[in-house]
């Protein structure tokens, strides 16, 4: 604490995490009253958690990361949410005198004094990012004042039940939107209400995996669910068979659509939300992070006029977001392009989206058969579900249509499988399919707490196994931006199989999975296992998120 303070810039500059240059650069943009460290992040010359650990070295004040940080909520009713929002700080604890809080900017002592005057205690300060802090004053303040609300609220009568889940300065539906919230602020896919014997467990899918975020008592369910029933116009009286339902919010400007699901359980309705980001969609081919080789091969797959193009994976493993993407590089105005969708997830400008309606008839099979009355160039079928969908689709791909849809298998050499068993004739099969993409989505390593290290030696085997070397390897240590994962965002790892004249010749003698596979080998097919490996090679990701979604054949 007794050491000389240096200026940030050139505590930045020892560090080696700006230039001269760039900080010259960042002096010469600065604004009046702007703080040369907010400057630097504003021009990309520096990341927050860089310039958080300078600070904390410079300053000698602790960095926390609050999250599952055990922030005393008594301490809310301290500091108005009006100041905790406008100063980018919110309490953690309290000893004695002292009111420990996290702050984005340590140095605004004006805030420091301010809290000091209006809460009585001596302010003991550390170090949070501004998306740390934001991200609990969304969730403590809202949740606090609501649970509160809530546990006071007299149910008795029918009257009251339907004014709370109807009016919008209800508890209910403030906790509601705040669930949507801070599942949107997390960049979660989809928010889990799951009924327990004794509690409510509310759990956001971030980057493929479930955590924990909420805990509510179980006499709270009926409500919560009664409020997503009625924003997404299901019946709130029927609670004994499943319900699919939609809602359309806006959030930070965006469009949101979120897909509603309720299922009976024996505890309670479970309802699960999915979150589409109708504003942030990838729909660039180049984004989509394809091997360079692998892009080009389905480049061409896309390009030809005829044939099947095939996408395969699990659910929520993107092959919707590639799709889109084929379809936006395909959009032109010299094509009619025309879509069967269950549901439609995002708006394409130019291209016919047709709508699935299994209560009126509007089945993936009939929808195709309107479709191919309708003059298109290319069909895209949301899923092949079943045998009359495959068929009518290989019909479509024979009469001079591209035809680009998903299909549920393993891998893309078993989709070849998938469509004999589906009832399609091998010649058929072998005639109408171009190319089958599988897709898995694999967690991104934060490259806020990115750092390096030697491969293991059980690493460097499974690299050695495949043909491939590896030197170093990265990995997140866990920060405030990834919520201490070492995880933020997610990226594809793909395998292409090319249906060229050999491996049609040997789908119409009904040669063995492992002998196609062998000629895919020898044609230089990069299968999943690889594409991941390549991809941990480059830093993008680890080795154990590659095992976790590949198949190691």
């Amino acid at each position: 604490m007794n050491k000389p303070h240096k200026r940030l810039g050139d505590l930045l500059i020892e560090a080696e995490l700006v230039t001269n240059e760039q900080l010259e650069t960042a002096l010469r943009e600065k604004k009046a009253n702007q703080k040369i460290g907010e400057t630097l992040l504003q021009l990309g010359f520096i990341s927050e958690q860089r310039l958080i650990e300078v600070l904390e070295f410079q300053l000698g004040i602790p960095y926390v990361s609050l999250f599952k940080y055990p922030i005393d909520t008594k301490l809310l009713n301290i500091v108005p949410k009006e100041t905790a929002e406008r100063n980018k700080l919110i309490p953690l604890k309290k000893e004695n005198n002292k009111l420990f809080v996290a702050m984005a900017d340590p140095m605004d002592f004006y805030a420091i004094d301010d809290l000091r005057l209006s809460t009585g205690f001596q302010i003991e300060v550390v170090i949070a990012t501004k998306e740390d802090i934001q991200k609990s004053i969304n969730k403590y303040y809202s949740l606090v004042d609501n649970m509160d609300d809530l546990l006071g609220m007299d149910l008795k009568s029918k009257d009251k039940e339907e004014d709370t889940v109807t009016d919008e300065n209800s508890p209910v539906v403030k906790l509601v939107n705040q669930m949507i919230l801070v599942g949107y602020q997390q960049r979660a896919s989809d928010i889990h209400i799951d009924p327990g014997e004794a509690e409510v467990v509310v759990r956001y899918r971030v980057d493929g995996i479930l955590r924990t975020e909420q805990k509510f008592p179980k006499n709270m369910l009926s409500m919560i669910v009664a409020r997503i029933k009625i924003m997404s116009n299901l019946n709130i009286t029927e609670f004994r068979v499943p319900q699919d339902g939609r809602i359309k919010i806006i959030m930070d400007g965006n469009a949101v659509d979120l897909r509603i699901s309720t299922l009976p359980t024996v505890y309670g309705e479970k309802v699960v939300m999915r979150i589409l980001d109708l504003g942030s969609s990838a729909i660039d081919l180049k984004r989509m992070n394809f091997h360079p080789t692998n892009y080009e091969r389905f480049v061409q797959m896309i390009d030809k006029p005829t044939g099947i193009v095939l996408i395969t994976g699990p659910t929520g493993s993107g092959k919707s977001s590639t799709l889109y993407s084929a379809l936006s590089q395909l959009n032109t105005p010299d094509v009619n392009i025309i879509t069967v969708e269950d549901p439609v997830e995002y708006r394409l400008q130019g291209v016919n989206q047709v709508q699935v309606n299994a209560n009126t008839g509007m089945t993936f099979a009939k929808g195709l058969r309107a479709i191919l009355r309708q003059d298109p160039n290319i069909v895209m079928v949301g899923e092949i579900r079943d045998t009359e969908t495959a068929e009518i689709s290989v019909r479509a791909s024979l009469t001079g249509h591209l035809v680009l849809s998903t299909i549920h298998t393993n891998d893309a050499i078993s989709t070849i499988t998938r469509l004999i068993d589906m009832g399609i004739e091998p010649f058929l099969v072998a005639a109408s399919l171009s190319g089958v993409v599988a897709q898995r989505l694999v967690r991104r390593i934060c490259q806020e707490c990115k750092t390096i290290h030697m491969p293991t030696n059980r690493e460097q085997e499974i690299f050695k196994n495949r043909g491939l070397q590896v030197d170093t390897i990265a990995r997140g240590k866990g920060c405030g931006a990834c919520n201490m994962t070492g995880y933020k965002g997610r990226i594809a790892i793909h395998e292409i199989l090319v249906i060229d004249d050999e491996i049609r010749r040997m789908i119409m003698n009904n040669r063995s999975i492992e002998e196609i596979r062998q000629i895919a080998v020898n044609k230089g097919t990069i299968f999943l296992l690889d594409d991941g490996l390549m991809k941990v090679k480059e830093g993008y990701t680890t080795t154990e998120e590659v095992l976790r979604v590949a198949i190691s054949e």
